[in-house]
């Protein structure tokens, strides 16, 4: 993955934890006009409150489980191990990796100042919608993000991103996976660290 866009990612992905409401509106494009504005309101309300950045990312991290499908994310990220895991375990390793994805992405925050996302279209793929984005970041030039919702949670939640052809959750994977590895697969150890990241 180039720089740009991993620094996209990183971008894209700490809107996206945003990007859909508990209920569906009058059409799956109205809903993500709506929740758009939503995003950029919570967005612009973390990042201009004055607070720490130790607070601000617990924000996000509310923000991240309120409208993100995190054990579905989680679990994804630790690919087969999430199946010999402990019920305990997977518990603890969601928690640990709900923090440690809104630290990594939160950090961002301030770079979406001054910035947009516009819509370009919302199709359903099998069972889960696309929402087809335009990004407009003042620091870089527009980029495309695509923003994968599913309802097999029983709401509608965001469940992967892809950006520019670069998929969230495969990048998670590959990370998560390199974590594990360098915890000799140990998942109780994996946890600590990602608590200490």
């Amino acid at each position: 993955m180039t720089v740009i866009n991993s620094r996209r990612l990183f971008l894209a992905s700490s809107l996206g934890a945003v990007f859909w409401p508990k209920l569906m509106v009058a059409s799956e494009k109205d809903a993500a006009t709506q929740i758009i504005h939503l995003a950029v309101h919570e967005i612009n309300q973390i990042i201009n409150s004055g607070n720490t950045e130790e607070q601000m990312l617990k924000s996000f991290e509310g923000v991240f489980n309120e409208y993100a499908d995190v054990p579905t994310i989680a679990k994804y990220a630790l690919g087969r191990d999430a199946r010999t895991a402990s019920a305990t375990q997977l518990k603890d390793y969601t928690k640990a990796f709900s923090g440690y994805f809104a630290t990594k992405y939160g950090r961002r925050f301030r770079e979406f100042i001054g910035g947009r996302i516009e819509i370009v279209e919302v199709a359903k793929v099998k069972k889960y919608y696309s929402v087809n984005t335009i990004a407009h970041m003042p620091a870089y030039a527009p980029f495309e993000v695509d923003f994968l919702v599913s309802e097999q949670s029983g709401q509608p939640l965001v469940f992967n991103l892809i950006i520019e052809g670069v998929n969230m959750l495969l990048v998670e994977r590959q990370e998560i996976g390199a974590l594990l590895d360098r915890n000799s697969g140990k998942i109780d150890a994996l946890i600590r660290e990602l608590k200490a990241l």
